[in-house]
Protein backbone atom coordinates (compact mmCIF):
# COMPACT_ATOMS: atom_id res chain seq x y z
CA UNK A 1 0.00 0.00 0.00
CA UNK A 2 1.05 3.52 -0.42
CA UNK A 3 2.40 6.18 2.05
CA UNK A 4 0.39 7.81 0.10
CA UNK A 5 -3.11 5.99 0.00
CA UNK A 6 -5.67 8.07 1.50
CA UNK A 7 -4.01 10.92 0.07
CA UNK A 8 -4.74 9.70 -3.47
CA UNK A 9 -8.28 8.47 -2.73
CA UNK A 10 -9.30 11.53 -2.29
CA UNK A 11 -7.20 13.56 -4.82
CA UNK A 12 -7.66 11.06 -7.40
CA UNK A 13 -4.48 9.49 -9.66
CA UNK A 14 -3.76 11.82 -12.21
CA UNK A 15 -3.68 14.75 -9.62
CA UNK A 16 -1.55 12.70 -7.63
CA UNK A 17 0.60 12.15 -10.39
CA UNK A 18 1.15 15.78 -11.43
CA UNK A 19 2.24 17.01 -7.14
CA UNK A 20 4.85 14.13 -7.71
CA UNK A 21 6.36 15.74 -10.38
CA UNK A 22 6.09 19.33 -9.80
CA UNK A 23 9.56 21.09 -8.69
CA UNK A 24 8.52 23.47 -5.49
CA UNK A 25 10.93 25.60 -4.12
CA UNK A 26 10.28 26.88 -0.25
CA UNK A 27 12.02 29.88 0.93
CA UNK A 28 12.54 29.73 4.21
CA UNK A 29 12.65 26.57 7.01
CA UNK A 30 10.99 28.23 9.78
CA UNK A 31 7.68 27.86 11.42
CA UNK A 32 5.98 28.00 8.29
CA UNK A 33 8.14 26.57 6.02
CA UNK A 34 9.52 23.76 7.42
CA UNK A 35 6.07 22.84 8.02
CA UNK A 36 4.96 23.53 4.80
CA UNK A 37 7.69 21.11 3.63
CA UNK A 38 6.48 18.69 5.45
CA UNK A 39 2.91 18.84 4.61
CA UNK A 40 3.92 19.00 1.03
CA UNK A 41 6.26 15.69 1.42
CA UNK A 42 3.41 14.24 3.47
CA UNK A 43 0.52 15.19 0.58
CA UNK A 44 2.93 13.57 -2.58
CA UNK A 45 5.22 16.20 -3.55
CA UNK A 46 8.50 14.70 -4.44
CA UNK A 47 11.10 17.43 -5.80
CA UNK A 48 11.09 19.88 -3.15
CA UNK A 49 14.09 22.14 -2.58
CA UNK A 50 14.37 24.35 0.47
CA UNK A 51 16.31 27.58 1.12
CA UNK A 52 17.65 28.72 4.18
CA UNK A 53 20.76 30.11 5.86
CA UNK A 54 19.49 29.94 9.82
CA UNK A 55 20.21 27.24 12.55
CA UNK A 56 17.92 26.04 14.93
CA UNK A 57 17.56 27.36 18.14
CA UNK A 58 15.44 26.54 21.53
CA UNK A 59 12.69 28.62 20.81
CA UNK A 60 12.23 27.23 17.33
CA UNK A 61 11.02 23.80 18.95
CA UNK A 62 7.34 24.46 19.60
CA UNK A 63 6.72 25.81 15.95
CA UNK A 64 8.86 24.01 14.15
CA UNK A 65 9.42 20.21 13.37
CA UNK A 66 12.52 19.79 14.75
CA UNK A 67 13.75 18.34 17.91
CA UNK A 68 16.10 19.07 21.26
CA UNK A 69 19.12 17.08 19.21
CA UNK A 70 19.01 19.40 16.39
CA UNK A 71 19.75 22.24 18.09
CA UNK A 72 22.56 24.18 16.12
CA UNK A 73 22.56 22.38 13.16
CA UNK A 74 21.05 24.00 9.52
CA UNK A 75 17.31 23.85 9.19
CA UNK A 76 17.18 22.66 5.63
CA UNK A 77 19.50 20.09 6.47
CA UNK A 78 17.75 18.67 9.35
CA UNK A 79 14.32 19.31 7.42
CA UNK A 80 15.76 17.13 4.18
CA UNK A 81 17.35 14.67 6.88
CA UNK A 82 13.58 14.16 8.61
CA UNK A 83 11.57 14.46 5.40
CA UNK A 84 13.77 11.27 3.79
CA UNK A 85 14.03 9.07 7.44
CA UNK A 86 9.95 9.06 7.73
CA UNK A 87 8.91 9.09 4.12
CA UNK A 88 11.87 8.48 1.60
CA UNK A 89 11.26 11.93 0.27
CA UNK A 90 14.86 13.31 -0.80
CA UNK A 91 14.87 17.49 -0.31
CA UNK A 92 17.11 19.54 -1.55
CA UNK A 93 18.76 21.35 1.22
CA UNK A 94 20.20 24.84 0.62
CA UNK A 95 21.90 25.99 3.52
CA UNK A 96 22.64 30.01 1.78
CA UNK A 97 21.20 33.49 2.17
CA UNK A 98 19.31 34.09 -0.60
CA UNK A 99 19.48 37.95 -2.03
CA UNK A 100 19.31 39.93 -4.86
CA UNK A 101 22.34 38.67 -6.26
CA UNK A 102 21.89 35.25 -5.80
CA UNK A 103 18.64 34.80 -6.57
CA UNK A 104 19.20 33.19 -10.18
CA UNK A 105 21.81 30.48 -8.56
CA UNK A 106 19.12 29.45 -6.20
CA UNK A 107 15.57 29.55 -8.05
CA UNK A 108 16.95 28.59 -11.60
CA UNK A 109 14.97 25.57 -11.68
CA UNK A 110 11.80 26.39 -9.67
CA UNK A 111 8.63 25.87 -11.13
CA UNK A 112 6.77 27.33 -8.30
CA UNK A 113 8.36 29.37 -5.97
CA UNK A 114 6.50 29.16 -2.04
CA UNK A 115 7.90 32.46 0.09
CA UNK A 116 7.81 32.54 3.89
CA UNK A 117 10.97 34.39 4.54
CA UNK A 118 10.95 36.69 7.58
CA UNK A 119 12.95 39.58 5.78
CA UNK A 120 11.90 42.13 3.48
CA UNK A 121 14.61 42.01 1.12
CA UNK A 122 14.82 38.37 0.96
CA UNK A 123 10.82 38.64 0.30
CA UNK A 124 11.32 41.62 -2.24
CA UNK A 125 14.20 39.29 -4.37
CA UNK A 126 12.07 36.19 -4.62
CA UNK A 127 9.42 38.81 -5.71
CA UNK A 128 10.90 40.49 -8.29
CA UNK A 129 12.77 37.33 -9.55
CA UNK A 130 9.33 35.35 -10.14
CA UNK A 131 7.81 38.53 -11.54
CA UNK A 132 10.59 38.83 -14.20
CA UNK A 133 10.27 35.37 -15.34
CA UNK A 134 6.73 34.84 -14.68
CA UNK A 135 7.09 31.95 -12.16
CA UNK A 136 3.90 31.41 -9.74
CA UNK A 137 5.12 32.19 -6.55
CA UNK A 138 2.93 31.88 -3.39
CA UNK A 139 3.51 34.32 -0.08
CA UNK A 140 2.46 33.20 2.72
CA UNK A 141 3.15 35.32 6.35
CA UNK A 142 2.33 35.93 10.17
CA UNK A 143 1.87 38.32 13.01
CA UNK A 144 -0.08 37.78 16.64
CA UNK A 145 -3.29 37.10 15.16
CA UNK A 146 -3.43 37.25 11.42
CA UNK A 147 -1.83 35.18 8.47
CA UNK A 148 -1.70 36.03 4.57
CA UNK A 149 -1.78 33.47 1.75
CA UNK A 150 -1.20 35.65 -1.26
CA UNK A 151 -0.11 35.19 -4.99
CA UNK A 152 3.06 36.95 -6.15
CA UNK A 153 0.55 39.39 -8.47
CA UNK A 154 -1.02 41.15 -5.98
CA UNK A 155 1.65 40.61 -2.92
CA UNK A 156 3.35 43.65 -1.33
CA UNK A 157 6.11 42.69 0.51
CA UNK A 158 5.84 44.13 4.01
CA UNK A 159 7.36 47.44 5.58
CA UNK A 160 11.20 46.40 6.99
CA UNK A 161 10.40 47.58 10.13
CA UNK A 162 10.12 44.33 11.64
CA UNK A 163 12.28 42.72 10.21
CA UNK A 164 15.35 40.54 12.65
CA UNK A 165 12.28 41.10 15.18
CA UNK A 166 13.17 37.74 17.66
CA UNK A 167 10.47 38.32 19.94
CA UNK A 168 6.92 38.37 18.94
CA UNK A 169 3.81 36.38 20.08
CA UNK A 170 3.04 33.27 17.98
CA UNK A 171 1.15 30.12 18.64
CA UNK A 172 1.31 26.86 16.79
CA UNK A 173 -1.94 26.55 16.13
CA UNK A 174 -1.97 29.53 14.01
CA UNK A 175 1.03 28.48 12.18
CA UNK A 176 -0.42 25.21 11.18
CA UNK A 177 -3.68 26.20 10.14
CA UNK A 178 -1.85 28.91 7.89
CA UNK A 179 -0.01 25.89 6.85
CA UNK A 180 -2.59 23.74 5.63
CA UNK A 181 -4.60 26.75 4.05
CA UNK A 182 -1.12 27.74 2.23
CA UNK A 183 -0.47 24.27 0.75
CA UNK A 184 -4.02 23.57 -0.27
CA UNK A 185 -4.07 26.45 -2.25
CA UNK A 186 -0.99 25.28 -3.83
CA UNK A 187 -2.85 21.88 -4.61
CA UNK A 188 -5.63 23.78 -6.37
CA UNK A 189 -3.05 25.78 -8.38
CA UNK A 190 -1.13 22.69 -9.39
CA UNK A 191 -4.48 20.78 -9.60
CA UNK A 192 -6.83 23.06 -12.00
CA UNK A 193 -4.45 26.47 -12.28
CA UNK A 194 -6.45 28.18 -9.43
CA UNK A 195 -4.41 30.85 -7.43
CA UNK A 196 -6.55 31.93 -4.60
CA UNK A 197 -5.40 33.99 -1.81
CA UNK A 198 -6.58 33.94 1.83
CA UNK A 199 -6.74 36.12 5.08
CA UNK A 200 -6.45 33.29 8.55
CA UNK A 201 -7.69 34.84 11.66
CA UNK A 202 -6.94 32.78 14.72
CA UNK A 203 -9.34 34.20 17.65
CA UNK A 204 -12.34 33.59 15.43
CA UNK A 205 -11.08 30.61 13.88
CA UNK A 206 -11.95 32.22 10.17
CA UNK A 207 -10.38 31.45 6.80
CA UNK A 208 -11.71 33.83 4.16
CA UNK A 209 -10.82 34.48 0.88
CA UNK A 210 -8.88 37.98 0.34
CA UNK A 211 -9.78 39.48 -3.07
CA UNK A 212 -7.69 42.59 -3.96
Amino acid sequence: MSIFFHEQLYRSNAVMTKLKNYPVTICGAGALGANIAENLARSGFDKLTVIDRDRIEERNLSTQPYYRSDVGAFKAKILANNLYRAIGTKVDAKTKELTPANTIQLLQDSQLIVDVFDNSVARQAVKDYAEQLSIPCLHAGLSADYAEVIWNDVYRVPSEVNDDVCDYPLTRNLVILTVAVACEAIVSFIAIAEQRNFTITQKDLTVQSLFL
